[in-house]
C-alpha cells in the first residue's frame, strides 16, 4: 500500500471525494454534457434526498438514471406512470396463494423495492397514484393491507417531467413536491454537445458505465457516505443564515412573514409573484446539500457559498407561484437567484 493510499484509508472526506469523483466521471463516460446536472443528482443521492429532473423529451433523463445505477452497482426499476397506472402497480399488493391445500394472502412486492427508482413522467398519474410513493419517499416503507414491509437502503426516487405535453396530465401536489429533496432543469445541449451525442449514440458499440462499488458493498458503502454527510458542522450563523433564506421566500403580507433582526428586507417581486413559500424541507436541504459540496471541497464545515451553491435545486420547486406569475410566466428561480442577491449585500 502507498503512502498516498493509506492517508486517503484513514481519511474519510478523501475517500468521499475519490468516490463521488468516480462515480461522476463513469456517468460523464455516457452522458454527454449535463454535467451540473450529474453533480446535483449525486448530491441529492449523498444528502439522503429525492430528486424531480424536469427536460424535454429526448434529453437523456431515463438514461441519466438508468447509467447512474449501474455506476452506483444498486438495483434498478422503472415505473412509466401512465393515467391508468395504480397504486398497487408501484407499492406491491396482496395475492391468493394456494399452499397445502390452504388459502392465503401473500404480498407480491412492486418496482419500489428497489435502490433507485425511475418514476418517469410521474405528472401522468393520476393523485391516487403518485401519493402511492409519498410514504415510500418519506419513511423508505410501504403499508399494504395493514402490514407494513420497510424498503432497503439505500433508496433513491428519481422522478421525471415532460413540461412540452400537458394535456392529460395531473400537476404533482405541493405536498409531494415537498418530498423532493431538488428539482433539476435538464437543458437542450448546445451544438457542440449535440454533435457529440449523435457521434456516441450512432457508433456500433453504446458507451456503458462501469461500476464504481462492489456488488457485495455498495449499499453500505453508500449508507456511509451519508452519514458522513451528516457529520459536516454547520456553524450556528450559517444556519441563522439558511432560515433567513427560506423565510425570505415568504410573501410581506403573508401571516408567516419574516421577522427579526435577521430577517432579510421584504423582496418585491417575492411579494407580488409568490402565494406560499417554502417550508422548513426547504432549509433542510439547503444544508444537506451545502454539506455534500463542502466534502467535495474538502472541508468539514459548511460555507455561505455552499448553501449559494444549492438554493436553487432545493427551494424553486417549493415557491406556490399566484396567478398573476402564472400569466407572466415567471420562473421560480429567478426569484430566488433575486433573494440570493439580497442576501450577499447583507451576510458578506
Amino acid at each position: 500500500m502507498t503512502e498516498a493510499q493509506a492517508t486517503e484509508l484513514n481519511d474519510p472526506i478523501r475517500r468521499f471525494q475519490r468516490t463521488f469523483e468516480q462515480i461522476r466521471r463513469e456517468i460523464s463516460r455516457v452522458i454527454v454534457g449535463h454535467d451540473e446536472v450529474i453533480e446535483q443528482l449525486l448530491i441529492a443521492l449523498f444528502a439522503g434526498g429525492h430528486v424531480l429532473l424536469e427536460g424535454v423529451p429526448g434529453t437523456g433523463k431515463t438514461l441519466m438514471v438508468r447509467t447512474l445505477s449501474q455506476a452506483l452497482n444498486l438495483g434498478f426499476s422503472r415505473v412509466q406512470f401512465t393515467v391508468d397506472v395504480l397504486p398497487a402497480d408501484v407499492t406491491g399488493t396482496r395475492v391468493l396463494i394456494e399452499r397445502d391445500g390452504n388459502r392465503e394472502l401473500v404480498f407480491t412486492p412492486g418496482p419500489v423495492f428497489t435502490n433507485v427508482l425511475l418514476a418517469d413522467e410521474i405528472n401522468r398519474a393520476t393523485p391516487k397514484t403518485q401519493s402511492a410513493l409519498l410514504e415510500a419517499m418519506a419513511e423508505i416503507q410501504v403499508t399494504s393491507g395493514g402490514s407494513t414491509y420497510p424498503l432497503e437502503p439505500p433508496f433513491f426516487v428519481l422522478a421525471t417531467l415532460n413540461p412540452i405535453e400537458m394535456e392529460g396530465t395531473y400537476p404533482l401536489p405541493e405536498a409531494q413536491l415537498d418530498r423532493f429533496l431538488f428539482k433539476v432543469f435538464l437543458p437542450y445541449p448546445s451544438a457542440d454537445e449535440m454533435q457529440r451525442i449523435l457521434g456516441s449514440t450512432t457508433q456500433a458499440e453504446l458507451p456503458q458505465a462501469s461500476p464504481v462499488l462492489r456488488a457485495d458493498s455498495a449499499a453500505s458503502d453508500i449508507e456511509s457516505m451519508k452519514h458522513l454527510v451528516r457529520e459536516v458542522l454547520v456553524a450556528p450563523h450559517l444556519e441563522q443564515y439558511a432560515a433567513a433564506l427560506i423565510r425570505a421566500t415568504v410573501p410581506s403580507d403573508s401571516r408567516f412573514a419574516p421577522s427579526g433582526p435577521s430577517a432579510l428586507p421584504p423582496n418585491e417581486a417575492i411579494n407580488r409573484y409568490v402565494a406560499f413559500g417554502s417550508s422548513p424541507r426547504g432549509g433542510q436541504a439547503l444544508l444537506l446539500g451545502a454539506k455534500v459540496r463542502a466534502l467535495l471541497a474538502g472541508r468539514a464545515n459548511v460555507t455561505h457559498e455552499d448553501i449559494d451553491a444549492v438554493a436553487v435545486p432545493s427551494l424553486n420547486h417549493r415557491l406556490v407561484l399566484n396567478f398573476a406569475a402564472q400569466a407572466e410566466a415567471i420562473d421560480p428561480r429567478v426569484l430566488i437567484e433575486g433573494i440570493l442577491d439580497a442576501a450577499r449585500s447583507l451576510h458578506r
